[in-house]
């Protein structure tokens, strides 16, 4: 399990692990969206298994960001006198706004090893 989890924040290919899946080699601090190989550079590996494939990734995507969002209240719920403050909401927002790129990348690897065919 923590091998996988080295692999898919290292980018690489769930088939060889020598091939990356998006063309930047690291997920982290790139902030425009994803440009994703449709065949692994190593092994020809195709990472969309049919048109739609990554949909379900958006549902990973969602339960990243809501688990962001309640991650960032309660930082900030330290620093302001209210249990919930409207000023808030813009630390939520941006925090948010922030890590989506990220969560893009994050969501549709981690939905790739899901469905990675372990009996190999």
């Amino acid at each position: 399990m923590s091998n996988s989890l080295v692999h898919i924040l290292n980018n690489d290919c769930p088939n060889c692990l020598k091939g990356k899946v998006f063309k930047e080699k690291s997920i982290f601090f790139k902030f425009s969206f994803p440009k994703m190989n449709e065949y692994c550079p190593n092994c020809n590996f195709k990472f969309e298994k049919e048109p739609g494939y990554f949909f379900g990734a958006m549902y990973v995507n969602y339960g990243l960001s809501v688990a962001q969002g309640i991650a960032t209240y309660l930082i900030a719920h330290f620093f302001f006198e209210q249990t919930f403050d409207l000023r808030m909401i813009p630390i939520i927002m941006a925090v948010m706004l922030a890590l989506s790129p990220f969560n893009i990348r994050l969501s549709r690897l981690l939905w790739i090893y899901m469905f990675k065919n372990y009996s190999n």
